[in-house]
């Protein structure tokens, strides 16, 4: 049984929520948030928590109960706070510039690298090394940095690349003489 799902979702008061046939709507002073509700779980909205209750007894309806509280939570903490990732473009050369909704990325490759940023996404540069990511949906905001972060992991034996700014780069030896 899932220990996740029992626990409600705590509304603040400045946002609101409407539930639409199985579409649960979010609304605060970030930004506006949708999620199609599983038909294994019932929501039931009340003057500051959402209760998620399993309609299915199965092994899957189980697990949906907690997934869908903890999506719910974290549309809750988007719609108010937001999340934010850091990334760090580590080596030498290597740097990036915000120009409107175009992140343009110079990693040692022939060509600059340019990636568009969505609508729901702020990306910001702290000097030409540090960008801070941030968004109202988790979910677009990890996608997001992951495909940033693919253009150039970082490498273990310089630890050059992008990387996340808490993340360790396990770095190896090189050759022996």
């Amino acid at each position: 049984m899932s220990r996740i799902g029992q626990s409600p979702v705590s509304i603040k008061e400045n946002v609101e929520a409407i539930l639409e046939n199985k579409s649960l709507k979010l609304k605060g002073p970030k930004g506006f948030l949708e999620m199609e509700v599983s038909n294994s779980v019932d929501l039931k909205i009340n003057d500051d928590n959402i209760l998620i209750e399993n309609k299915d007894n199965t092994l899957k309806g189980k697990a949906n109960w907690g997934t869908t509280r903890a999506l719910i939570n974290n549309m809750v903490i988007g719609v108010t706070t937001g999340f934010t990732k850091n990334l760090e473009i580590v080596g030498v050369g290597y740097r990036g510039a915000v120009s409107g909704k175009k992140l343009t990325l110079n990693l040692g490759l022939s060509h600059a690298v340019e990636i568009e940023i969505p609508d729901d996404i702020e990306v910001k540069m702290d000097g030409n090394t540090k960008l801070a990511i941030s968004s109202v949906n988790k979910q677009k905001l990890g996608q997001f940095c992951s495909f940033i972060r693919s253009k150039r992991p970082p490498e273990p034996f310089k630890g050059k690349g992008i990387r996340y700014a808490d993340e360790y780069i396990i770095r190896k030896e090189g050759k022996k003489k």
